[in-house]
């Protein structure tokens, strides 16, 4: 499985100034395969350590004291081989439920910054640790499900791939590759980007059923962060956290013909009706990374977020599979293109995906009085409106309201239209490309 990814992790290997990372992100999103893969590519030694199965083989090494020196010979002793803090690498995988592990990752930013350390786990177990954090002396990297061009990169049709780049360059797409770019995309958007079932799609595309097999792998997944939710929350939080997660697709869905609307919080839990009673939760699952927030701004001008109201937002699902597979959305509907009044949403929490993914840069959305657009992003000093528009259709009304109040230097129209195209400032580009804007 190729991520890209693995260019970020080189360039942090090769940083003279390099600190111990912290690779975040939501449950299958390959966070485990993605180190060792690195480290068995990279180092001369990849040293794993699972601080979940092995609790309590670990936990003792950290018990006395938490300087390098320290963990580091009582890592050694444990393992009967000397680690070489210049040519080994450490990964610490589920490092919350070691908080001292956490801690001690100060000291060896500290005192020993030569050796490489990667840790990786629950966001959520690391926060709320009762150890200290060691704020300043890690790097963050948030790894999320992959994205259309990484399904693209392990699709298997290189001419394929090479097409999809060579286009984008010259803003221009033939009719043949369009054609066959859409018909990939719509299977992206049925196994969505959790690896385990993208290689699984991949491996058996061409066997009778494959479609249904995803959707029972998804819908596993989804049993399991059910269960996650108790585990880390405790049985009452559970409850109300599952509620919203479950609320979020049937909110999208009831949007039809038209932008997703802010999320509605008297619809997501019976009796509760305001922010105040289901921040919590919607908070949970963000941390989580399993549902993406974008704030809808009153105003577009810098900075954006002072335009923003904490109870204002949408809510999206980190990943389109899933979004399918919790509203029981037939694939044969998506590969036919065919489900409905209503799927503008769809398209839109995959746009929604796809321009989180590219950038740590925050997503907005815009909305004054009747108009509203999809997202706004920023460039420099520029801001980008988007509109996205499910079908080949691109006349956008709002983006036209916000061209004649804003006078953007750039706006961006994503649709199933195969060309490009640009009018004064506003550039016309396939919905593929969603992730490159």
């Amino acid at each position: 499985m190729k991520r890209t990814a693995m260019t970020f992790l080189s360039e942090w290997k090769n940083k003279n100034d390099r600190k111990p990372l912290v690779v975040k992100g939501a449950r299958q999103v390959g966070k485990t395969w993605l180190l060792k893969e690195f480290g068995k590519n990279n180092f001369k030694n990849c040293r794993y350590f699972d601080f979940e199965k092995e609790k309590n083989r670990w936990t003792p090494v950290f018990a006395n004291g938490i300087d390098p020196k320290t963990v580091l010979r009582n890592i050694s002793l444990l393992l009967n081989e000397q680690i070489d803090p210049k040519n080994d690498l450490l990964i610490f995988d589920e490092i919350q439920n070691i908080p001292r592990a956490i801690t001690s990752l100060k000291y060896f930013h500290d005192e020993m910054p030569e050796i490489a350390i990667i840790s990786a786990g629950s966001l959520l177990g690391i926060i709320l640790s009762d150890e200290s954090f060691p704020v300043g002396k890690v790097e963050f990297f948030n790894l999320r499900p992959m994205n259309f061009k990484e399904f693209l990169l392990n699709y298997g049709n290189d001419l394929l791939f090479e097409g999809y780049e060579e286009a984008w360059k010259k803003k221009a797409t033939d009719e043949t590759l369009h054609a066959k770019l859409t018909e990939v995309m719509r299977e992206y958007m049925i196994t969505g980007g959790m690896p385990e079932v993208v290689g699984y799609f991949l491996n058996n595309r061409n066997e009778p059923g494959v479609f249904d097999a995803v959707r029972k792998k998804q819908k596993d997944l989804l049993n399991t962060y059910q269960a996650d939710f108790a585990k880390h929350s405790g049985k009452n939080n559970a409850v109300h956290i599952s509620a919203v997660y479950q609320n979020v697709p049937v909110q999208l869905a009831s949007n039809i013909n038209d932008s997703v609307k802010r999320f509605k919080f008297k619809e997501a839990l019976k009796g509760k009706k305001g922010y105040s009673e289901l921040s919590g939760p919607i908070d949970w699952l963000v941390n989580a990374e399993l549902v993406i927030k974008i704030p809808i701004c009153n105003r577009a001008e810098l900075p954006l977020k002072a335009f923003c109201k904490d109870n204002t937002f949408k809510l999206y699902y980190n990943d389109i599979g899933l979004l399918g597979a919790e509203l029981d959305l037939p694939p044969s509907a998506i590969l036919m293109d065919d489900y409905g009044m209503s799927k503008g949403y769809f398209m839109e929490n995959f746009a929604a995906q796809e321009l989180s993914h590219t950038s740590d840069r925050p997503v907005y959305a815009w909305n004054e009085r009747t108009s509203e657009i999809e997202f706004i992003i920023t460039e420099g000093r520029n801001i980008v409106p988007v509109e996205v528009k499910s079908g080949s259709r691109t006349k956008a009304k709002s983006l036209q309201q916000y061209i004649l109040k804003y006078n953007p230097e750039k706006a961006c129209i994503l649709s199933g239209s195969r060309s490009f195209s640009t009018d004064r400032n506003i550039s016309r580009i396939p919905l593929y490309y969603a992730g490159k804007i």
